[in-house]
């Protein structure tokens, strides 16, 4: 018994050394990259924007985007364009619409995009009309593929379960719990209007079924007009850490006390956030914009244009320690114009699937709403 009480904890030790030394060889570069969608008027679409990325659990990926119709304003008729790769991003589908929100005036927006492990069923949610002009009131709306994403649901409006308010997921995607506490819960988190703002998540305890309105952390002064440097978290990515925590990258609409991102964490599952869980990380400065965040074997990934001023310098860096501190190195994926980020990883026990993962961003020449890129970043130096 005591023999293999030993080999036990020598498995285990072995295994704390391995993954220590692999988060020591982390030395990212491009591996690849693709434009997934160019703007300019094509078609129906005026401009592509607001990328999502998703893993699926049959091994593919899926991307989203806002396929905007008439301007590349916020505000008007939209479709959400998707491609999907059943081979790791090497090929994609031609695009398709999965939804149409006809001719609104103040249309969809994206978005949040959760994948349920349990039964493979890929959620998507969104908001309608969330900027309330012509059409108040605003609805969160959901759309279901459990066909590893060649079809959809029709849409299901989620404001019969969580109450009419302005609440935009995202963007980026959400996540199912995989630790305690609410091991199996699905947390979409996102941010209200520019008045009622802050950040807010809804909570899944049915794979989907049904919702429920769980943290928030608002604004300052909360459902009045801002001024520059006020307390007004916005856009969010949440991520589970080992420990069950879910720890949330904000953007700082108002650059309150930084250039940088609000980090806030959630140690109930997404049911509060407490303000005492709230810092700033001056490291990752930003210029006021969504941004992407992973956690993969242990590490924590984060993207963004690394710029406190522009829209510039898409970058991708890393923490060995949960965000405590951040490796000095940096990957800079795109040194022009480049915006909006999300990132996702594909989960199978591959060798090579532990070894990439992808970050689709916004990214142009003259402007970074010209075209949406998805770059599949090799960890190990292509190693």
């Amino acid at each position: 018994m005591a023999r293999l009480w030993l080999v036990a904890v020598l498995v285990s030790v072995v295994s704390v050394l391995k993954a220590s030394e692999e988060r020591s060889q982390i030395e990212p570069l491009v591996y690849d990259e693709q434009l997934l969608w160019v703007s300019g008027g094509a078609g129906e679409v005026n401009t592509y924007r607001i990328p999502l990325l998703s893993f699926t659990s049959q091994g593919s990926l899926l991307a989203f985007t806002e396929a905007r119709k008439h301007s590349s304003g916020d505000i008007g008729a939209k479709f959400i364009a998707m491609r999907r790769s059943t081979d790791k991003g090497a090929t994609w589908s031609p695009t398709f619409f999965i939804v149409n929100d006809g001719s609104m005036v103040d249309g969809l927006n994206l978005g949040s995009v959760v994948v349920d492990e349990q039964t493979g069923s890929v959620i998507l949610v969104y908001s309608l009309c969330f900027h309330q002009y012509h059409c108040h009131p605003s609805s969160t709306m959901l759309v279901e593929s459990l066909d590893d994403g060649l079809t959809w649901s029709a849409p299901r409006n989620l404001s019969v379960q969580l109450g009419v308010k302005s609440f935009a997921p995202g963007p980026g995607f959400g996540i199912q719990k995989r630790y305690d506490p609410s091991a199996g819960r699905l947390v979409v988190c996102g941010h209200g209007t520019l008045e009622g703002d802050g950040v807010f998540c809804i909570l899944s305890d049915d794979h989907g079924r049904t919702w429920k309105n769980g943290a928030a952390l608002k604004s300052i002064p909360y459902n009045q007009p801002k001024q520059n440097l006020d307390f007004n978290p916005d856009e969010c990515q949440p991520v589970e850490l080992q420990d069950g925590s879910i720890v949330i990258n904000v953007r700082n609409q108002n650059n309150y006390h930084c250039h940088c991102r609000m980090v806030v964490r959630s140690l109930d599952g997404g049911e509060t956030l407490p303000v005492e869980e709230l810092k700033f990380d001056h490291t990752l400065v930003d210029p006021v914009v969504a941004a992407g965040a992973l956690q993969k074997e242990g590490v924590l990934y984060f993207s963004n244009p690394a710029n406190s001023q522009h829209r510039v310098n898409m970058t991708l860096r890393w923490s060995l320690n949960d965000g405590k501190s951040w490796e000095k190195e940096a990957l800079q994926i795109w040194p022009g114009p480049s915006g909006y980020s999300s990132m996702t990883t594909l989960v199978g026990n591959s060798v090579e699937d532990k070894k990439f993962v992808f970050v689709i961003y916004e990214k142009g020449h003259r402007e970074y709403i010209e075209t949406v890129s998805v770059a599949k970043i090799h960890l190990y130096g292509g190693r």
